[in-house]
């Protein structure tokens, strides 16, 4: 009996040290991949200009993940099924993402804005109803100023996913204005005076060219449309 246990022992042993070293290998190597990987998307991170609070949050996340799945190979190498751990870590996931479904969104839409920068903060920006100055970007919310000075608190997942519209991204924009005057008055001298306060301004640019024409006959006034651009 004993000689059959210490034979066991030995072919257990045999068979199971070299998944034992492999384990081992794998372990090493995988920790310092996930280093280096975790370096570079630090960098990443740094040369997009990202948030400190995203940057932090990103790399955890991604250095968590990265060391679960390296221990679940490590696991398999030698003979442990992690199949069970599995369907334990995915259940879990699913039920957690169900119970913070718009939560999860309001992040994701923030990661996106704050890698992408479709505005920064002092932008000025309308999506849907909301219109104002971009005062802070957090991870879940936007804080945007209107001009009646209260702020306004937008979900990251609207600004993220719908349209909206950025009034200064590029640093010249137009400024569409209309100008109405009596009927049986002078066209050309009308927009003679109104080229001539234009021509006047200094905050208006003189390329692009400004442009002055009749766009609408009304009831009780003849309307000029006025195309400036500023800065």
């Amino acid at each position: 009996i004993f000689k059959d246990a210490i034979s066991s022992f030995v072919d257990l042993t045999v068979a199971f040290v070299p998944k034992l070293i492999g384990c081992i290998i794998v372990l090493w190597i995988g920790f310092k991949l996930i280093k280096v990987l975790k370096k570079a998307l630090t960098k990443l991170l740094e040369k997009r200009n990202a948030e400190g609070s995203l940057k932090t949050f990103l790399t955890s996340l991604v250095d968590v993940l990265l060391k679960v799945m390296l221990i679940i190979m490590a696991m398999d190498i030698i003979g442990i099924k992690a199949t069970s751990f599995i369907a334990i870590l995915g259940a879990a996931g699913l039920a957690v993402g169900m119970a913070l479904q718009g939560t999860l969104q309001n992040f994701a839409g923030g990661v996106i804005i704050l890698l992408l920068k479709p505005f920064k903060v002092g932008d000025y920006i309308e999506a849907g109803s909301y219109k104002g100055y971009v005062k802070e970007i957090r991870i879940f919310h936007t804080f945007i100023r209107p001009f009646n000075g209260r702020i306004i608190i937008v979900p990251n997942s609207e600004l993220a996913t719908k349209s909206l519209i950025n009034h200064t991204k590029d640093p010249v924009i137009r400024l569409d204005v209309v100008a109405s005057v009596a009927y049986g008055t002078d066209l050309d001298k009308a927009r003679e005076v109104i080229m001539k306060v234009i021509e006047d301004d200094p905050l208006i640019l003189k390329d692009p060219i400004p442009k002055v024409c009749v766009s609408e006959l009304n009831n009780s006034s003849v309307d000029y449309s006025i195309w400036i651009w500023v800065k």
